[in-house]
């Protein structure tokens, strides 16, 4: 039996704060200081940079900007495969129907009034209402703004995947739609293939060493769990 969005977007919020987005309909989306996500596939981007480049002590450079598109694609994947996960249905999350905003910590938070769900089976769902409906505006945004390489960023999008069906197999580990199957076939297609090296052993988890740098080594004693650095010879950058 197929839970309602709402239902089922209410229920994602025990899984963690990157699963939450507010299925509340409202008259005015705006209120509380949300923000169209659509803005930030365009000039908007430039005002969350600056921001994360703040608290991250970097400046609104190259690395705040990785960052940055790396936490909304955690963000965005999170919402979208713990609904198929859960639920079996995947919201529709279109630039004009979601709504962000930047709390003073933590991940941004977001609002889809009145959710509706995508045809099509969930990895054609899943894939459209991400990769296709947000991370090519998206990367585009990042990509022409700040030098970040295509490159990069389909990496970070691959390892925020990945750190999504973490978490559901830790706190979701008998969610009635098996969530990594979605993952293999999502990283097997544009444009996350070739980012990584999956692997998935079950009641042990899943390990990901990415193919490119989501620059965050450049922090000072920073680098991610899944960090190419760590495979390569002193001395050779990313």
């Amino acid at each position: 039996m197929t839970i309602p969005l709402t239902a089922l977007l209410t229920r994602l919020t025990a899984v963690g704060p990157y699963f939450t987005a507010d299925p509340t309909p409202r008259a005015d989306p705006s209120e509380g200081g949300f923000r169209p996500m659509a803005e930030l596939h365009g000039d908007g981007i430039a005002g969350h940079v600056e921001e994360i480049g703040r608290r991250m002590g970097t400046g609104a450079g190259r690395v705040a900007a990785s960052t940055a598109q790396l936490g909304l694609a955690s963000r965005l994947w999170s919402v979208a495969l713990g609904c198929a996960a859960l639920g079996g249905a995947v919201p529709d999350l279109g630039p004009g129907r979601l709504w962000w905003r930047r709390p003073p910590a933590g991940p941004v938070e977001l609002r889809l009034p009145g959710p509706r769900p995508l045809p099509g089976p969930l990895p054609e769902a899943v894939h459209r209402a991400v990769a296709v409906g947000h991370l090519v505006p998206l990367d585009e945004a990042v990509r022409s703004r700040y030098a970040v390489s295509p490159r990069i960023l389909r990496g970070n999008a691959a390892s925020a995947l990945v750190g999504a069906v973490r978490v559901l197999l830790d706190r979701a580990p008998d969610a009635p739609y098996p969530p990594v199957p979605l993952v293999e076939h999502l990283l097997a297609r544009p444009p996350l293939q070739g980012t990584g090296t999956f692997l998935h052993e079950e009641g042990l988890g899943v390990a990901f060493t990415r193919r490119s740098c989501c620059l965050y080594y450049r922090v000072p004693a920073a680098t991610c769990g899944d960090c190419v650095l760590r495979t390569r010879a002193p001395g050779r950058t990313a």
